[in-house]
């Protein structure tokens, strides 16, 4: 096992200092989504939106998700984008088909593009990265803009 001894001490006290100052902005970054908009301000707009009885508002894939009673009075499962609030329920009609995605996924680097299917007002799809990993990849429907990505 290889130590730090090439390292003077005032340099090794240094780094440990960054690790340990890195380590709650790391977990910061992976929660930056979730701060843009908290679970009260999603409430309110979509109360301003006309959605009532929000039930289990929960943050889930890079989203805000609920099921709420749309102003028309259906039950609909919504998704709020917490970086811009934008809303997208069930019954949205996407702009693109499953060719259109496959194409922005592989003009973005990804490859192996499958399981695509559009389901809640998203667009989901299982692909590998250019470093080889799996991951499964939510875009927007209208505008195409992938919104999350998770190692699969």
């Amino acid at each position: 096992m290889q130590t730090l001894s090439f390292i003077r001490p005032s340099r090794k006290l240094w780094l440990l200092s960054l690790a340990l100052a890195a380590t709650p902005l790391l977990a910061q970054a992976q929660d930056s989504a979730k701060a843009a908009m908290t679970e009260p301000q999603v409430r309110a707009l979509l109360t301003e939106k006309g959605y009532t009885r929000m039930d289990d508002l929960d943050f889930e894939d890079g989203m805000w998700e609920t099921d709420a009673t749309s102003a028309d009075g259906n039950r609909v499962d919504v998704r709020v984008n917490p970086a811009n609030g934008d809303i997208k329920a069930e019954a949205l009609v996407s702009n693109f088909s499953e060719n259109d995605i496959k194409a922005k996924l592989a003009a973005a680097g990804y490859s192996k593009v499958h399981d695509i299917d559009f389901d809640d007002g998203m667009w989901k799809a299982e692909a590998e990265r250019a470093d080889g990993n799996d991951v499964e990849i939510h875009l927007d429907a209208t505008s195409g803009a992938i919104v999350h990505v998770e190692n699969d």
